[in-house]
């Protein structure tokens, strides 16, 4: 169930600068590092070999691509906001993308989000940017840190 529900972009607006979430935890398994290296062709030894990061990793453990962690906020995003009033929204690409900490295997990360911009970009669109923040449990910084830019097309 989402944090929130927002209709149309007055609703959108009406979250710009507050927080939403965070939401629910969700582990990050080397099942699910080891899927994502072999779907996007990323198997480098420190997302892949455990045995090799346990002594050669200064994590002491596999770690999630920064890829990986910035493509689970699609499932945050659904944890954290229903949307209604659209006919549809797009992936418009990222302006600032940051990882400032790993995600080793087998630790669980949850995501909250911001809406920093939303902007009439004429044609019936509106752009809408949203921060996202992924923490690592037991982890000060985040994992990632990311401002999405979606277009939508209300209803």
């Amino acid at each position: 169930m989402a944090a929130v529900e927002v209709s149309g972009i007055e609703g959108l607006k009406g979250l710009m600068g507050e927080t939403v979430g965070p939401g629910e935890w969700r582990e990050v398994t080397q099942a699910d590092i080891d899927a994502f290296a072999e779907l996007s062709g990323d198997d480098q030894w420190i997302h892949v070999d455990v045995e090799r990061a346990k002594t050669e990793s200064p994590f002491g453990t596999t770690i999630a691509h920064g890829n990986l962690t910035l493509s689970l906020t699609d499932g945050i995003r659904l944890d954290l906001m229903k949307s209604t009033g659209f006919k549809l929204g797009v992936n418009y690409g990222w302006n600032k993308v940051r990882f400032p900490a790993p995600v080793p295997a087998g630790s669980s990360i949850r995501g909250s989000a911001e809406v920093v911009e939303v902007e009439d970009v004429g044609g019936g669109w509106w752009q809408v940017v949203t921060r996202f923040t992924v923490e690592v449990e037991g982890n000060e910084k985040p994992a990632c840190v990311a401002d999405s830019v979606g277009r939508v097309l209300p209803e």
